[in-house]
């Protein structure tokens, strides 16, 4: 989340519990908060980043404190136990979302049943890795890279035997719930909103993800000796046009299972993500150019998750919301740019320029929708005002002596 949208709902949380001074500075690893000018400050620091149902419960306390049904007591025991909640699905759901989630991005970005079925073999490896870096700091540093050269080497010796069209892009899929690309976007809309310190940072660290990440797809390429040829940008067209619906609701099952989504909350996340990939073909048939479709991807899951949020208050738009940053799939054309930038392809410049394309649209168009959302919220809550202003004249006027027959 960035940290502009986290200072301002923390402010209002403020607001709520008395505390209008309330100062503080958000980081992507922590935040200092101060409860008045010249008070002394605290710094906590982030822990790790939260599964989706978390999120859900963090929105939750928000609004309880914002409205007066939570007490801060309350909210702080319910935090600090918040990261101990149990998985709803398990080890088992994980493995389950994990590979809905690679077959629902192998329908969309490389619609082939041999992709499929790839990314199907590819899933469990990726989320057993996932799960052991987890325990140890070494592994969670080198995880990455690790990851990467395991579905790398089995996607090209794959490629090699004609079992796998387009290799390099059939191992996206598996690596895709793992790639930087939402952490980027997020940073380059943060240096938009003037949060330069966290926006920085989180651009560096996702490009040496996506470094760590290209290592591992060059190891493995130099290793096989692969052609030029195979590590080419090609998209595969044998399924036909119902292959992205279908990967959509694959999508959104994974992602229920995966991150454990509330079931109350599934429905709305397959809302913004059709929504979203009806905005990205929509722009893409209007200007031959995946850039126009992706701002307009980014536009409706930016529009659309707060547009949820204005009809149904209670639903958290950041759970609603981040599924889209897997459809839009930055991370993928980033490391398809450096991984062939580092084997020196005849197809890196095409690949980069497309890519830095790409993310700068998504974020320029996550920028555009919530400026849009922003702007309709402040209208519809002006309207509200001037209706309620009216109607207690109107009933002023009404009550007047000699005005009742």
């Amino acid at each position: 989340m960035p940290v502009h949208e986290v200072e301002a709902d923390v402010r209002r949380c403020a607001r709520a519990l008395g505390q209008s001074g309330c100062q503080l500075s958000a980081l992507p690893t922590g935040v200092v908060l101060s409860l008045g000018y010249g008070s002394p400050a605290t710094f906590e620091a982030v822990e790790g980043s939260l599964r989706l149902d978390q999120s859900a419960e963090v929105n939750v306390i928000q609004r309880g404190l914002e409205d007066g049904t939570v007490t801060a007591t309350e909210a702080l025991e319910r935090l600090v136990t918040l990261r101990a909640r149990p998985h709803r699905y398990d080890v088992p759901g994980m493995y389950a979302g994990g590979a809905f989630v690679a077959a629902g991005i192998a329908l969309i970005l490389q619609p082939s049943l041999r992709s499929v079925l790839f990314a199907l073999v590819c899933s469990p490896l990726v989320v057993a890795l996932l799960r052991v870096s987890g325990r140890h700091r070494l592994l969670t540093i080198l995880f990455p890279s690790v990851a990467a050269f395991v579905v790398s080497l089995l996607a090209f010796w794959a490629g090699e035997h004609g079992w796998v069209p387009g290799p390099l892009r059939s191992l996206l899929p598996p690596l895709a719930v793992l790639l930087p690309g939402a952490l980027i976007v997020t940073g380059l809309s943060e240096l938009a909103a003037g949060a330069m310190v966290a926006g920085t940072s989180r651009l560096v660290y996702g490009a040496s993800q996506l470094v760590l990440f290209g290592l591992g797809v060059g190891a493995a390429a130099v290793l096989l000796r692969v052609p030029p040829d195979l590590l080419a940008n090609d998209r595969s067209h044998d399924l036909g046009w119902w292959a992205a619906l279908v990967g959509l609701v694959v999508l959104t099952v994974g992602i229920s299972l995966m991150e454990a989504v509330p079931p109350r909350l599934v429905p709305w996340v397959l809302l913004i993500l059709a929504a979203t990939f009806a905005s990205q073909v929509l722009g893409q048939a209007l200007v031959p150019s995946p850039w126009f479709g992706a701002f307009l991807g980014a536009v409706a899951a930016s529009l659309g998750a707060s547009a949820v949020e204005l009809l149904r208050p209670r639903l958290p738009r950041l759970v609603v919301f981040l599924p889209s940053f897997w459809l839009l799939v930055p991370g993928s054309l980033g490391l398809m740019s450096v991984t062939q930038l580092g084997l020196d392809t005849p197809f890196a410049a095409d690949t980069i320029a497309l890519s830095v394309g790409v993310i700068c649209a998504i974020s320029v168009g996550l920028v555009v929708g919530s400026g849009i959302a922003r702007g309709a919220w402040f209208v519809g809550r002006v309207s509200r005002s001037q209706l309620r202003q009216r109607a207690g004249r109107w009933d002023r006027v009404s009550h007047r002596p000699g005005r009742s027959r």
